[in-house]
């Protein structure tokens, strides 16, 4: 038995709320379970020095966590002088992964920064960050659609995260903290249109066989695709 009484396939409650802030051109708040993200996307017209005059556009993220977004009091990282390594290694995978679901070219010379700030965590911050980032992300792209400033739609399929792992020796589908803390291992998958883009998998203590990544594999198959209806849900 799951800490949370769930079977071992079953997701934590989702919701995604858009239209939520007054000056962002995409904005939602994700909630899986009681981890809760805010996430938003900033439309720029320009982009890294390396893509000047390409007439490509940039997709980039930042991530953060709120001082009591966990059990304890966190220093926040402006109070320190610097990011945590952490921090850095989630805010490049949530770029990395909606730049993999964008058509750069179709997007003009222009950057949409998506900001992912983590207000309740309770495991899976980094995939509900991803996955709601790409609902501010379609929301961005949809006004700049509306607006004749983009005449070909840079998306085609939602980008979603979700998290899979061996907890007390069975496989599980969305870790909340009680099952990561704990599990033997834990892995974190990006997916769009049913193809992959990232895969983070670890062992925690222990070792996993080729049939268990796969079988957990075939979970995250399943969460996203769950996670892309919400998504489209979302933004119609």
């Amino acid at each position: 038995m799951r800490p949370s009484g769930r079977k071992i396939d079953e997701m934590r409650a989702v919701s995604i709320e858009t239209g939520i802030t007054k000056h962002a051109e995409g904005a939602c708040m994700i909630r899986m379970g009681d981890t809760h993200v805010l996430c938003t996307a900033s439309v720029e017209a320009r982009v890294p020095p390396f893509l000047r005059g390409s007439g490509r556009g940039w997709v980039t993220a930042e991530y953060g966590m709120l001082p009591r977004s966990t059990s304890t009091r966190m220093r926040r990282e402006a109070a320190a002088g610097k990011q945590g390594g952490r921090t850095v290694e989630i805010q490049r995978l949530i770029g990395r992964s909606l730049r993999a679901g964008t058509d750069l070219l179709a997007l003009g010379e222009r950057q949409i920064t998506v900001d992912c700030d983590v207000i309740q965590a309770d495991g899976g911050t980094r995939c509900a960050a991803i996955t709601g980032g790409w609902v501010a992300l379609r929301l961005a792209v949809n006004k700049l659609l509306k607006a004749g400033e983009v005449t070909t739609d840079p998306l085609s399929e939602p980008v979603s995260a979700i998290s899979c792992g061996i907890y007390a020796g069975q496989n599980v589908l969305d870790l909340d903290y009680a099952e990561d803390s704990e599990a033997g291992v834990d892995g974190n998958f990006v997916m769009t249109g049913g193809r992959l883009i990232e895969v983070q998998m670890s062992a925690e203590g222990s070792t996993y066989t080729r049939a268990q990544m796969e079988a957990l594999m075939d979970y995250a198959e399943k969460g996203c695709a769950e996670l892309a209806a919400r998504q489209l849900e979302a933004v119609s």
